[in-house]
């Protein structure tokens, strides 16, 4: 399913994916964003609060280039993986071990929360990182934006 809108954009250059389909999923990914952080701040105030809203910040010693250089490489790396996990002409070549797409985008998903968390907190999925600040409304959160 398509719940980042960094992937859509990606299938929508390769053509896989129509430019109305993808405006209305990103659409669709941004305000489904927006909801689910207003349900967290509605049912889960103190949390919500003591974790800034769950709003992607710089960290205190990077700069906003070296934040933005980092997010950018890192949604490139989650894109790239779920292209060639999914590229259809790898089942076929690779007939004899099945496809696990799952486990490659994972895994990549996993190696960029490693690197990126401690620069911004990690916003590669940029829906996810619109609706915490589109809800959060710090100030600060759109500082970085």
């Amino acid at each position: 399913g398509h719940i980042n809108p960094a992937v859509t954009f990606g299938l929508f250059l390769a053509r896989k994916v129509s430019l109305i389909r993808a405006v209305a999923y990103m659409v669709a990914q941004c305000l489904g964003a927006i909801c689910g952080v207003g349900f967290v701040k509605a049912f889960m105030k103190h949390e919500y609060n003591s974790l800034g809203g769950g709003a992607n910040t710089v960290a205190p010693g990077y700069s906003t280039g070296t934040a933005l250089g980092a997010e950018i490489i890192g949604t490139f790396v989650l894109v790239y993986t779920v292209f060639s996990a999914t590229d259809p002409k790898r089942s076929a070549r690779d007939s004899h071990v099945p496809v696990l797409a799952p486990l490659p985008i994972g895994f990549a998903v996993f190696m960029v929360h490693l690197a990126t968390i401690p620069i911004t907190g990690t916003g590669i999925n940029p829906a996810r990182s619109f609706g915490a600040a589109v809800i959060y409304n710090n100030d600060k959160a759109w500082d970085d934006h």
